[in-house]
């Protein structure tokens, strides 16, 4: 099986691939794991914080839970902002069969959307409330260096973007097989 890492800003649509894809795939009888950033923050990493060695050790930690479901036969679909290229070359560094996908967005159209309310947050926090850190806003997100692919959720519908990266995971899998 093969692993896919979907990194890109909060908002930029990569739980909703994420999910889209494995519902897809597993129709087509693949065993698909989900590590999703959002929830994995709620669980097994709520002892870290946003600084960057945390960030960091967070998409470590993620990573070595994906490459352990991968050992056990199962395609592993991770979902994180993961911000900084060190955590991102580290799970690429671990095998040929990790693929990297930028989930682009204007930051336009991620203030637009804002389900979580975070770019208000970032942008304009209310008097008196503390600014959070928001990746791409007010703390770094590094751009992939090398993403084996892009997909721009703003200039794709929903549809076309799960049918690009279904494509994409398709054809991998192909060139295993």
């Amino acid at each position: 099986m093969i692993i896919i890492q979907l990194t890109g800003l909060s908002g930029s649509g990569k739980t909703t691939l994420a999910n889209a894809i494995k519902l897809h795939l597993s129709l087509l009888n693949y065993d698909i794991e989900i590590l999703d950033g959002d929830e994995w923050r709620k669980t097994v990493s709520r002892d870290l914080g946003f600084s960057r060695a945390d960030r960091i050790e967070n998409n470590v930690r993620i990573g070595k839970l994906a490459l352990e479901k991968w050992k056990e036969g199962k395609m592993v679909i991770v979902s994180t902002i993961n911000p900084y290229e060190e955590s991102r070359s580290y799970l690429k560094t671990q095998s040929a069969l990790v693929y990297t996908v930028w989930i682009v967005a204007s930051i336009e159209s991620l203030v637009r959307r804002d389900t979580k309310g975070l770019y208000k947050l970032a942008l304009h926090p209310p008097d008196g409330s503390p600014v959070i850190k928001l990746s791409g806003i007010n703390d770094p997100y590094e751009i992939p260096e090398n993403p084996d692919l892009i997909i721009n959720t703003d200039r794709e519908t929903e549809s076309e973007s799960i049918i690009h990266l279904k494509e994409f995971i398709l054809s991998k899998l192909k060139l295993r097989s």
